[in-house]
């Protein structure tokens, strides 16, 4: 049983900006700004645009780190500034994304500030990232992936088959929701929005009996101690790009596309086209629950790839393996998803309409 969960409170807005406030320092601010409002210091200089929460910040940071390890001229003052911009889906957090919008809400502003020139790369979860890309830009560099697994967070049970009949787990992912009804139909599931920390705070005053995070997230915010139990691929497949970060910048910026080259971690860059590839081929969106894991073995692509009704009544699973190149990956991918549209058939994604 799905339901919903309103999220958004006042104290929440504080503690982000309090918590962004005392980790970024110098940066420029765009909060409540549609778009952003980077202040350029000269053509030389490099903006880096995020979103506002913990771990955007966290993800940017890392970013700036590793250019400025790679190119100390940018440890300079005011080199390379971060940039906060709130999204729309930042400012609705009462409302399950698949009823406001989809994956763009978390990257539509950020690429307006990229492309009319207030920012010069933008620093995205790639699980947030549609399967287009705006219109003269480019994502030409993924930093080697964090850990795709999702974890388990409950001060009540060790495990999701140890909750009780009834018991209510918040998550605001369809993907999630749907595996875990598939698996346990006693338990319910609500909407359950929020940053990393207001969602365990959440959790802690008994919002809900549990909730799962991706295991990425609490280790780029050092939360790893919060997590009950980590959870196999058998139990939840990760989400398309879950633990990757990639960095866009303009077409035709070639500065900032050398910088970022130097960064890019082929592997996981890969990795990625082949998940998107499979997302593609099947009209994924944040209204569709898909889960998609490409890695490599052996010096071999490994992909395991699903989609579910919303309920979980339905699943349907595929696997595939071959060479790891840039043409095995995106043809393996799109083949993974057009079997699984065909397995399904077209009544099977008439909900969506």
């Amino acid at each position: 049983m799905a339901g919903s969960l309103t999220m958004q409170t006042s104290r929440e807005a504080a503690e982000d900006r309090d918590w962004c406030e005392k980790m970024q320092g110098a940066a420029a601010y765009a909060w409540g700004v549609p778009g952003g409002e980077g202040v350029r210091r000269g053509d030389e200089d490099i903006e880096d645009g995020t979103r506002g929460s913990p771990l955007a910040l966290a993800q940017a940071y890392l970013t700036r780190q590793l250019l400025q390890t790679n190119y100390p001229e940018l440890k300079e003052d005011g080199a390379l500034d971060i940039v906060v911009i709130k999204t729309t889906g930042d400012k609705i957090l009462g409302q399950p994304l698949s009823d406001i919008g989809g994956k763009g809400l978390f990257t539509k502003e950020i690429d307006e500030a990229l492309l009319d020139g207030r920012i010069d790369i933008a620093v995205h979860s790639m699980k947030d990232v549609p399967t287009y890309l705006a219109e003269g830009s480019i994502l030409p560099c993924n930093l080697p992936r964090e850990d795709t697994r999702d974890v388990f967070i409950s001060p009540v049970a060790s495990s999701l088959g140890e909750l009780p009949e009834g018991a209510v787990v918040g998550s605001a992912s369809l993907r999630r929701q749907a595996q875990i009804l598939h698996k346990y139909p006693h338990l319910k599931v609500e909407n359950f929005r929020g940053n990393v920390q207001s969602r365990i705070r959440k959790l802690q005053e008994g919002v809900c009996s549990a909730t799962l995070l991706a295991y990425a997230g609490l280790k780029r915010l050092d939360l790893t101690d919060k997590a009950t139990a980590i959870l196999s691929y058998e139990e939840m497949l990760p989400a398309v790009a879950q633990g990757a970060i990639g960095i866009a910048c303009r077409e035709g910026d070639d500065s900032a596309a050398a910088y970022l080259a130097s960064l890019n971690h082929e592997d996981t860059r890969l990795a990625v086209v082949c998940e998107r590839a499979f997302l593609t081929a099947l009209d994924g969106s944040c209204r569709t629950p898909i889960a998609g894991y490409a890695r490599k073995e052996d010096g071999k692509l490994v992909f395991d790839g699903l989609v579910a009704s919303p309920d979980g009544s339905k699943v349907f699973k595929t696997s595939r393996s071959g060479e790891w190149s840039e043409e095995s990956v995106l043809r393996l991918g799109r083949e993974a998803g057009e079997e699984l549209k065909a397995e399904a058939g077209p009544e099977f994604f008439t909900w969506l309409q």
